[in-house]
């Protein structure tokens, strides 16, 4: 057979990018030789023999990796013999089974979780009464999703550096003789001091306590609150409900990561549906955000420039609806028409307009409020409240002078770290009782150290929002000498009952009519709260805000601080999964930097630049914010930062929380308090010192093929799919046939069983990077630490690429004789800010795979399913199969992770209770062989062994992958395509479906839904 093959599609590339240029860092622009050699070289790193064979006695060898089997005067057969060892383990069976446990199988418990920061409703998957894997409870009203910290709190549990036991004075003590201690230094001027409280029973125990209770937010809403507080007497935040909303704009808010508390991923995907009605999403900011990231209209504005960005919105609208105007300085002429224009939309869309406000002060709160109550916006919801953050910052900052004068003599804390996160505090003149989960910074030098317990192991309960009451159960017994926030508390006041029966007596007084077993059964309770009485009619005083002083622009640098998606406020400090998942907007990891605007980097002399070997390493700053000063902070430079911001995550830079986060990053506390949202007292200089940053932007890169798929949506609306999304086609001799059709290999059988397929829709795909940690915990993914991930051999089965896509292309520079340097220049002009697509990619399961074709012993396999599969046994480690994948989706397990000590204080199945997490269900891989993505195999074979023994067949939905089950935007897809009434088959017959790189003629069984973006 000759074949004459040639792509038909020629506009295609024109027609899906709209003339975009897809591009992944200023390394792509600036030096475009050394990436494209990258992308030639999957394995540009060598490593040595004895890092490989973790063999010290070799370590002077210089032999290569590719020598390996000489090197050690192996045969072929011998290391095949050697990959099919396995470690002998030795197994007590159960005398007498427990009868709410079978062994094998997983049970599930609803609980509920809140660190402070984070609160969810979610199931927790246990076995052989381990706490294994947590999962959303999508029937819960309010939070119901789960994102990349909660995913990865299961870990926390297990971590060895948690306190044990109770200490006094540095010594270890019992309960009894603590609690005595602790009770003995509780006078009328003692103080707790607690993270946002609420949980009823705990709000009970503090009462009976009677101590002076400030609350204290490591992120803060304080302004924010002050402003509700002082309209409804209750201090929480109006809840937002996107169903009601066509256009949202979001001033400096970052809704969809940690923003408000309330978990909008759901509703944003649901309503960012292309068609008729897609809800229009414009965002102003500072440093680009995950929100930011994926709204169709983007402004890059400085944070002091937010007060004076609402105040132009409000009086155009006030002008509109013959409201009074507002005093405002003059915006930047360079955004002024954008946010004019921002202002006619919401304007246009009368009550479904809705404007989200991220700075906390009260002016800018204000401002916010009275727009969306001008506009009578249906999706800004003043009667229901949510109270996830509640702290009071003038209520702090009365503390920290009290304690200054004297009149404070001892500070019991709760879920705070005043020493880290409260510098401005003084703790050496006072008593310190810390209920704390590890001997942290404050614990450490506490004269009472009170071991809390993992919420895994607690009882608790939370009224996270009106209406909303939910129950945390145990799910292990406390594997440390620790107790119940509760139960601590309560005992303080010198109550005896237990953490069970406190929860049990609240939940009687608070979840209205539902039982306790139905409650333990749900997890959550809908209770008839009264709606929040605002004082006064929605007008008047609320949408009044003439008077209020409008905070002026500044045109220096200015500073402020954030939350990394992994990171969060560092409640997870010691998790190696929160360090090693890349950031979904910068792709580093293990590290915390300040972000800064290429027009900054050049005038203060910072360079970031790829190494050889793709590793990223750049400049130092030194910077000084209100008179305090760090040294040799890391800086990134950004594309879409706004010039003249820098922007440091917190979270990091502990002394005092394990091995696993002591030393990483800088503390951004010492710089600027929580309660303050920005200042523009910054100085900055470049120091001498080098960073090496831990970069995935480089890595596992697709030849430069085209991959994303991208339309608008008049084109998406008024244009047929197959002029957009036009198939690549072939040409033979029986005509122009599909990748599906001109094939080299007989096809497999897949209509007479299950295929499985796997849809993801780009336009629902956040970037948050749950599905990433959630399929790492399911599969036994290894940590490999800093190190590893600046070699670019991070194990992530699944990875979100990022794409930037801009205007400016190296055509068009060519053209105007633009440089590299300029050319980047251009893209961070505020009003040409590059966009951003997130991909998420895995094993794309084809069914004509390269892999298989070139791997010499038949290690990689095809199924009659459509799946491809792995027999690690089998497995030599040639790495033809990654040479050959054109997805770059296969990693090459280059070190025996759990039991090599170079990687001791980061993965924990080296540590006795790191083991503990491991899913038995997935084997833990030895070293030297290739795995990748199997779309959770297990829970496939589980599914169909409980439907076989049913006696019935599967039904859609049943069951489903551990990405797509984390995801929270239901971006994530997965089914039997050969059932005709499944959610996948459905979606694979859609006019957005594509293949990646189809004209490979690979065949995959993941395909991809075009993004469609709300703009002309």
């Amino acid at each position: 057979m000759v074949w004459n093959v040639v792509s038909v599609t020629t506009n295609r590339e024109v027609r899906m990018t709209e003339n975009n240029k897809y591009w992944r860092g200023i390394e792509d622009q600036s030096n475009p030789e050394l990436t494209e050699k990258l992308a030639q070289n999957e394995f540009s790193n060598e490593i040595s023999s004895a890092d490989f064979l973790g063999n010290d006695e070799v370590a002077e060898s210089q032999t290569s990796r590719r020598d390996f089997l000489k090197f050690m005067g192996f045969s072929t057969a011998a290391a095949t013999l050697a990959a099919c060892e396995a470690p002998i383990v030795e197994s007590i069976p159960y005398v007498v089974k427990p009868d709410s446990l079978t062994p094998g199988l997983p049970s599930y418990y609803a609980t509920s979780m809140f660190d402070g920061m984070d609160y969810a409703s979610i199931l927790v998957k246990t076995r052989e009464g381990r706490p294994i894997k947590v999962e959303p409870n999508t029937e819960a009203p309010f939070n119901g999703g789960t994102n990349a910290r909660t995913q990865a709190s299961v870990l926390s549990l297990y971590d060895g550096a948690r306190l044990r036991n109770p200490k006094v004075a540095g010594e270890d003590a019992s309960w009894g003789d603590a609690l005595a201690a602790a009770r003995g230094m509780l006078t009328d001027k003692s103080v707790l001091l607690t993270s946002s409280v609420i949980s009823p029973a705990l709000k009970a125990a503090i009462a009976k306590l009677g101590l002076r209770h400030v609350s204290v937010d490591a992120v803060s809403a304080s302004a924010r609150l002050d402003v509700y507080e002082g309209f409804t007497g209750k201090r929480g935040l109006p809840t937002v409900d996107l169903d009601h909303a066509t256009t949202v704009f979001a001033v400096g808010a970052d809704f969809l990561g940690d923003w408000g508390g309330q978990n909008l991923m759901a509703s944003y995907a649901e309503r960012r549906k292309p068609g008729q009605g897609m809800l229009r999403h414009l965002q102003a900011e500072a440093g680009l955000s995950i929100s930011g990231s994926n709204a169709d209209v983007r402004v890059k504005t400085r944070v002091s420039e937010y007060e004076a960005v609402l105040a132009h919105v409000y009086n155009k609208v006030a002008s509109a609806l013959g409201l009074s105007k507002v005093s405002a300085p003059a915006l930047r002429e360079d955004i002024a028409s954008s946010i004019d224009a921002a202002a006619t939309e919401l304007i246009k869309a009368g009550s479904g307009a809705l404007v989200l406000n991220g700075l906390n002060t009260e002016n800018a709160e204000r401002l916010a409020l009275a727009i969306n109550l001008a506009l009578g916006s249906k999706a800004f919801n003043t009667s229901k409240f949510v109270y996830t953050a509640n702290g009071n910052d003038k209520a702090a900052a009365a503390l920290v002078a009290d304690v200054a004068a004297g009149s404070v003599d001892t500070i019991v804390t709760l879920g705070v770290n005043p020493a880290y996160q409260m510098p401005s505090v003084d703790l050496s003149g006072v008593n310190v009782v810390a209920i704390a989960d590890r001997e942290d910074e404050t614990a450490a030098t506490a004269k009472a150290a009170l071991p809390v317990s993992h919420y895994l192991e607690s009882w608790s309960d939370f009224s996270a929002v009106d209406g909303h009451y939910a129950v945390g159960q145990p799910t292990i017994s406390p594997l440390f000498d620790s107790k119940s926030a509760v139960e601590i508390v309560n005992a303080l006041a010198g109550g005896s009952e237990s953490a069970k029966a406190l929860v049990e007596a609240s939940a009687a007084a608070n979840a209205g009519s539902t039982s306790w077993n139905a409650l333990l059964h749900d997890g959550f309770a809908s209770t008839a709260a009264a709606e929040v009485s605002m004082n006064g009619s929605m007008d008047a005083s609320m949408i009044d805000v003439s008077g209020i002083n409008v905070m002026k622009p500044q045109s220096g640098l200015e500073f402020y601080t954030y939350t990394k998606t992994g990171m969060g406020a560092g409640e997870n400090a010691n998790n190696p999964w929160t360090y090693e998942l890349p950031d979904p907007i910068t792709r580093l990891s293990w590290d915390n930097y300040i972000t800064m605007s290429a027009a900054d980097a050049v005038e203060l002399g910072i360079e970031v630049a790829p190494e050889s070997n793709g590793a990223m390493t750049g400049n130092t700053l030194n910077i000084t914010v209100d008179g305090n000063t760090l040294e040799n902070v890391p800086v990134w430079i950004q594309p879409g930062q706004t010039m003249g911001t820098l922007g440091l995550a917190v979270g990091f830079g502990r002394t005092a929380v394990g091995k696993v986060g002591n030393g990483i990053g800088v503390n951004a506390n010492t710089l600027l308090p929580a309660s303050a949202a920005v200042s523009t007292e910054v100085s900055a200089s470049a120091s001498e010192v080098e960073h090496g940053f831990a970069s995935v932007q480089l890595a596992h890169t697709m030849m430069g093929r085209k991959i994303v798929n991208e339309i608008s949506l008049p084109t998406f609306m008024n244009v047929s799919h197959e002029e957009w999304n036009e198939k690549p086609t072939f040409e033979t001799h029986r005509g122009p046939l599909s990748a599906f059709e001109a094939n080299l290999w007989d096809d497999h059988d897949h209509e007479t069983s299950h295929m499985w397929n796997m849809s993801i829709d780009l336009n629902s795909c956040t970037g948050c990077g749950a599905c990433v940690v959630a399929c790492s915990l399911e599969n036994n993914v290894p940590v490999v630490g800093k190190d590893e991930v600046r070699r670019h051999r991070d194990m992530h089965w699944l990875r979100i690429d990022r794409y930037y896509s801009s205007e400016m292309t190296a055509e068009r520079a060519e053209e105007e004789g633009i440089g590299a340097i300029e050319k980047y220049a251009k893209m961070e002009v505020p009003s040409e800010s590059p966009s951003v697509v997130f991909q998420p990619v895995m094993c794309q399961h084809c069914n004509h795979a390269p892999c298989e074709t070139v791997c010499p012993v038949g290690a990689t396999v095809h199924s009659r399913e459509g799946l491809n599969h792995m027999a690690y046994n089998r497995c030599i480690g040639t790495r033809y199969c990654a040479n050959n994948c054109p997805y770059k989706v296969r990693r090459f397990n280059w070190f025996n992770y759990k039991g090599n000590e170079k990687f001791a204080d980061v993965n924990p199945s080296q540590d006795d209770y790191g083991r503990m997490v491991l899913n038995p269900d997935v084997t833990v891989r030895a070293r030297g062989v290739i795995e990748k993505c199997s779309l959770c195999i297990q829970r496939i074979q589980l599914g169909k062994l409980e439907a076989k023994k049913d006696g019935r067949m599967l039904t859609d939905g049943e069951f489903t992958t551990a990405c797509a089950q984390a995801c929270g935007s239901n971006a994530i897809v997965f089914g039997d395509v050969n059932n005709p009434d499944s959610e996948v088959s459905h979606l694979k017959q859609q006019g957005r479906a594509y293949h990646l790189l189809e004209e490979v003629g690979t065949q995959p069984s993941v395909f991809y839904q075009t993004k469609v973006r709300n703009r002309a």
